[in-house]
């Protein structure tokens, strides 16, 4: 949904294919066998996405010589929780050179966060290269990671045909993985070439499965695809079913479709059956965008980050400072568009705003 006239999006809880393989490989964070005292602090900072904390908390873990592999490999992840990636890169080389010949499935683990944060950082001709390491060999050193991350970096560096093999080999790997399709479409939509990755998305719609899960996860796939009233038929069925994912997507199609108070209707509803979220709040606060009542959007946003968590609330400080730019405030919109690329160094979007607004 455009704002005004300039290429600004409010923000609707979708991740980019680069963000999403970041956020996968951290969320994956827990590492068994820590038994040093600053590790384990170090990776419950990570757990509660204190990143600074951690990165001190890691360092000493290392300098204190406590089980280097487990400290580095926190300290390369904590690292890239900050957008830092060439610390991040050093960091995970530590891990790999303190790992020993027994430890295989440790080394291509940490070489997966390494490829990630070289790919994160622009440095696609390593994550290639490091990609080749981990698929080395072919049978079970295959990885359907490596192979998107090593398509995604050739796809940047104008390699299409050797993108589309190894995405198609990723999807071989993975075939019924509906967040693999739409990571790899993404990677062709952020270059303008969705002429190329639509493929990939109708390809997920063969996934066989009629539940609940799969019902939702079409109807992600139509919504990508801008089939608003395709994804909304196949929604039906798990919002009946009170499947809160789904629910909170139906509410972006009914924006997307223009129909704003069933789009409030839904995101009641879900307070209503769930509670109030900071992911609510967002969904309010879009549709009083569509009105263009910022100050009730605003309200919204407020009561939306007064909650306790973290969950949704980097699309309620993104939102914020749209609703401030609509009103015309711009003062408050660049303080606040400052302090949102300090807490989220690494969203492009944020970057975007911030640079435009320094120039007003």
């Amino acid at each position: 949904m455009k704002i005004g006239n300039r290429t600004g999006r409010i923000r609707y809880m979708m991740m980019t294919a680069a963000a999403a393989v970041a956020a996968a490989l951290l969320g994956g964070c827990a590492m068994g066998g820590a038994t040093g005292t600053k590790t384990v602090q170090g990776i419950q900072a990570l757990e509660d996405g204190d990143y600074q904390q951690a990165q001190q908390l890691f360092l000493e873990a290392a300098d204190a010589g406590e089980q280097q592999v487990l400290a580095y490999r926190g300290l390369g992840m904590a690292y890239m929780g900050t957008a830092q990636y060439e610390e991040a890169e050093s960091a995970f080389r530590a891990a790999l050179e303190s790992a020993d010949s027994r430890m295989k499935e440790n080394v291509r683990d940490i070489e997966l966060y390494l490829a990630t944060a070289q790919y994160r950082a622009e440095d696609y001709e390593d994550t290639m290269v490091t990609c080749d390491e981990i698929l080395k060999g072919g049978g079970k050193n295959e990885n359907a990671d490596a192979y998107f991350l090593r398509g995604a970096s050739a796809l940047r560096e104008g390699m299409q045909e050797e993108a589309g093999q190894d995405f198609d080999a990723a999807v071989r790997l993975e075939p019924d993985d509906y967040d693999l399709y739409l990571n790899i479409y993404e990677c062709y939509q952020d270059l303008n070439l969705t002429g190329l990755g639509g493929g990939y998305l109708q390809s997920a719609l063969d996934i066989q499965g009629d539940d609940t899960e799969h019902s939702y996860n079409r109807g992600r796939i139509y919504y990508y695809l801008e089939n608003y009233t395709e994804a909304q038929s196949q929604l039906i069925g798990p919002v009946e079913e009170k499947y809160e994912p789904a629910m909170q997507l139906m509410g972006r199609v009914y924006l997307a479709l223009g129909d704003r108070e069933h789009a409030q209707a839904v995101y009641r509803q879900i307070e209503e059956e769930f509670g109030a979220s900071a992911a609510v709040c967002n969904g309010l606060a879009l549709c009083a965008f569509v009105d263009g009542d910022y100050d009730t959007a605003l309200s919204c946003i407020s009561q939306g980050l007064a909650m306790e968590g973290d969950e949704a609330k980097q699309e309620l400080y993104f939102n914020e400072i749209i609703a401030y730019e609509r009103k015309l405030d711009f003062s408050t919109a660049k303080a606040k568009a400052q302090e949102y690329v300090r807490r989220y160094p690494a969203d492009e979007a944020g970057k975007k705003e911030w640079t435009f607004l320094s120039t007003r």
